[in-house]
């Protein structure tokens, strides 16, 4: 793939990260008309929910296994087709079961980008680079929410939940043209068999890694907090705390803006920090541990706010700890994995990372109903994050590449 510039791949893959997001997010901006539609209480909700995130995490360790042996650019595009029509299925569907089945295709489908974007960044850039990259694809994930809060709002305000998933979805397919026509199929040797690569490292080997349950279950922990956000934040802000839905999408928009932001400061401020002499070590494990502790403090300082001022401060102050965690969360993978196992080492930890994507719905959905308050949610997101610190520590003691086995 390195025929093609990277600069060029690189935002071809932060689009496709942004439109991952807004897809997913539709449902969080639309769950109250949603749910009033079909009579769909909070734990109904959570299962739209977490049906997406076991579906999306369990399909990705058949997407890094993939990524890793076919040419990604199909890979991707076929992934990217179904989820995009699986979005526009949203907006006809009938009931429970028809959103269930849509949002277990749309998982599926998404499940190929980030093993796709881990190989691609290992494959054209070096790790002096990967801070800036990463931040870049990380910031795509964070404009999403954003943009799928704040436009996605306005368009539920004025045309309702059906033409919002109809209208992402469509939108979604342009991105396919110029992914096809700008990306070129990776070339095989007569060694690579029906295109699959011969130099991939053994799943076994990989599976033996510390490093990399240290790395998922950190992300689990991110996973649990960071999906309490995506999929709860529009109904928090409009059930909890009586913002309208115009209201709701310009203010509940804020803190992923916010995050992007810290995503790619942290990202170029990284890669400097490694140019002028520090190890990777020191400057990847000092935002990882510094963005989950500041993230901890600030959720559970929201079950303080008595004003929805100082509620939307904090939220911001919350998320934008968070993009300094996740700005430098892939270069670790990328750098501990190598070439020939980070499509897979990234299907592993994003698949036990969404299984937090798949608990918090649950939990959170359970704690909203039974106690008709967000309070405890927060405070359980706030402890889980805690809980991610601990596992770098015991888990991830130097970040350098890892010597797999030539065999």
């Amino acid at each position: 793939m390195r025929s093609t510039k990277p600069t060029v791949i690189l935002v071809l893959l932060v689009f496709a990260v942004t439109i991952n997001y807004i897809d997913r997010g539709s449902l969080s901006v639309a769950k109250p008309n949603v749910g009033e539609e079909f009579g769909l209480d909070d734990v109904q909700m959570s299962w739209l929910f977490s049906a997406f995130s076991a579906s999306y995490a369990i399909c990705h360790l058949a997407a890094g296994w993939l990524v890793d042996r076919y040419s990604v650019k199909w890979v991707y595009a076929f992934g990217f087709l179904i989820w995009s029509l699986a979005t526009v299925g949203m907006g006809l569907a009938n009931g429970l079961v028809s959103l269930l089945i849509l949002r277990v295709l749309l998982g599926a489908g998404e499940s190929v980008a980030f093993p796709a974007t881990s190989r691609v960044i290992v494959d054209n850039f070096n790790e002096q680079q990967r801070g800036l990259a990463n931040a870049l694809i990380d910031a795509g994930t964070k404009v999403g929410p954003a943009l799928s809060t704040l436009v996605g709002g306005l368009v539920l305000a004025r045309y309702g939940w059906r033409a919002l998933f109809i209208i992402v979805g469509v939108a979604s397919l342009f991105w396919l043209i110029p992914w096809l026509l700008a990306v070129p199929s990776e070339k095989h040797t007569a060694q690579q068999k029906h295109g699959t690569r011969p130099d991939a490292t053994p799943m076994k080997e990989i599976l033996k890694r510390p490093e990399l349950w240290g790395t998922s279950l950190g992300f689990f922990c991110l996973g649990y907090a960071w999906y309490f956000v995506v999929f709860w934040l529009p109904s928090y802000l409009r059930e909890g705390r009586g913002f309208t839905t115009e209201e709701m999408a310009v203010y509940g928009s804020l803190p992923f803006w916010a995050m992007a932001a810290t995503s790619l400061t942290g990202g170029w401020i990284s890669d400097r920090w490694i140019s002028a002499g520090a190890t990777p070590t020191k400057v990847r494990r000092s935002f990882l541990f510094g963005g989950l502790l500041l993230c901890a403090a600030f959720m559970w300082s929201i079950t303080l706010a008595t004003g929805s001022v100082m509620c939307i401060v904090l939220l911001i102050a919350a998320c934008a700890s968070l993009g300094l965690y996740t700005s430098n969360v892939w270069a670790v993978t990328q750098t501990l994995a190598g070439p020939t196992a980070s499509g897979q080492w990234t299907g592993v930890q994003n698949f036990v990372g969404n299984l937090g994507g798949v608990v918090s719905p649950l939990v959170t959905g359970w704690i909203v109903k039974t106690t008709h308050s967000y309070t405890n949610a927060f405070i359980v997101s706030s402890i889980v994050l805690l809980a991610g610190v601990a596992t770098y520590l015991l888990f991830v003691p130097r970040v350098q590449p890892i010597q797999w086995s030539k065999s």
